[in-house]
């Protein structure tokens, strides 16, 4: 449902929730996150490849400079939320108004990469509010404290840590066990699966990316609950 929840977010539901960015969107991506996704939120311009594909949003937030008229035009007053500060992005102010076990971004990946730095410094700045972005190669999401993936052996499994963090992980061929992982120290990239990959992490701050064909995987693994939650981060 599209309301005021309790914490005074815009959009409250107790399913996966879809997210629609500007960037860049492949071939049936829109059909693909519709069908695991109730409800679709626009983020500022997001909203014009889902109206021009036959979808009106259930809700647009952003600041509303990269909305066109003719866009806002064919959405429904009620389902239009600006918030004008400038002082973050549309994902940002989307996801930190989204309520759900679970946000599935489309159109964040690819395009330019100050845009994408911007996003995954949202995911982590809001730990309470998972969220799956997919991409044309991948899925990343914020790693949730411990998540079990079953990955074929040899397929990339990135890690990259926007804050200081450590862990235990089992079947990748170069364990993280006794590691500490940080933005300007080690990172995770270009690690392969061995066999069935878990990870557990001691905080927030772990951005991991996987290959698309696991988008299933990983949605199944948050909405299961067994992935534990990070807490709201304090202000």
């Amino acid at each position: 449902m599209v309301n005021l929840g309790k914490n005074g977010e815009i959009v409250h539901s107790d399913w996966p929730i879809g997210l629609f960015g500007g960037g860049e969107i492949g071939p049936g991506d829109l059909d693909l996150a519709l069908s695991r996704v109730r409800l679709a939120v626009a983020a500022d311009g997001g909203a014009a490849g889902l109206i021009d594909s036959g979808r009106v949003p259930d809700a647009v937030i952003g600041d509303f400079d990269s909305l066109s008229s003719r866009h806002r035009a064919q959405v429904p007053a009620e389902r239009l939320f600006p918030i004008r500060e400038q002082d973050s992005t549309d994902f940002d102010k989307a996801l930190r108004n989204i309520r759900a076990p679970l946000v599935l971004g489309v159109g964040f990946l690819g395009g330019r990469l100050d845009h994408q730095l911007a996003v995954f410094n949202a995911m982590v700045r809001w730990p309470d509010r998972p969220c799956i972005l997919l991409g044309s190669q991948e899925v990343v999401f914020h790693a949730p404290p411990h998540v079990t993936l079953q990955i074929p052996p040899g397929d990339t499994v990135s890690l990259f840590p926007f804050r200081r963090v450590t862990g235990h992980s089992r079947g990748l061929e170069w364990p993280i066990d006794g590691l500490v992982l940080e933005p300007d120290g080690r990172v995770g990239t270009s690690n392969r699966a061995l066999s069935d990959v878990t990870l557990a992490v001691d905080g927030p701050g772990l951005i991991v990316m996987v290959p698309r064909g696991a988008l299933d995987q990983v949605m199944q693994a948050f909405a299961s609950g067994q992935t534990g939650r990070w807490p709201a981060r304090a202000e």
